[in-house]
């Protein structure tokens, strides 16, 4: 069994193992950055640090996050740490990992993002790997 963040995500439930979760936050006004990828809604100031702000719906290639959005979950890669939004965050939980069916077609960003399935009160949820959703300038960056 494995610890899971439950989250909601451009409309759909999904869980983020709790490893890559520093922190979950509601975030202040984004700072726009120029010429920045369609992903990357800005910069914010969150406890004496700047946190690259990634808005989900287009890192998955989907419509744009609302820009009224303010929950976000705070993960840190290559030393940087990044702002996730989401539409909403429920629990932590416990759940054993499974692997995605051959047979499951995941579209867009999904597919890259999606690494595997848990149960919960016998639906399937989409377990998401944080570091798909950051776009690759901003990791080189």
């Amino acid at each position: 069994m494995e610890l899971f963040l439950i989250a909601h995500i451009a409309g759909r439930g999904v869980a983020i193992e709790a490893g890559q979760v520093d922190s979950v936050v509601d975030i202040a006004e984004v700072v726009a950055v120029p010429r920045a990828e369609a992903a990357v809604r800005g910069l914010v100031a969150l406890r004496s640090r700047v946190v690259t702000v990634i808005d989900t719906g287009t890192a998955l290639g989907l419509e744009p996050t609302p820009a009224s959005t303010r929950r976000a979950i705070i993960t840190r890669f290559d030393g940087h740490h990044y702002a996730i939004l989401v539409d909403s965050l429920e629990d932590v939980a416990l759940f054993e990992r499974q692997p995605l069916s051959s047979g499951l077609a995941l579209d867009r960003g999904w597919a890259a993002a999606g690494t595997g399935l848990v149960e919960r009160d016998g639906e399937p949820m989409l377990i998401v790997d944080l570091a798909a959703l950051i776009p690759s300038q901003a990791l080189a960056a």
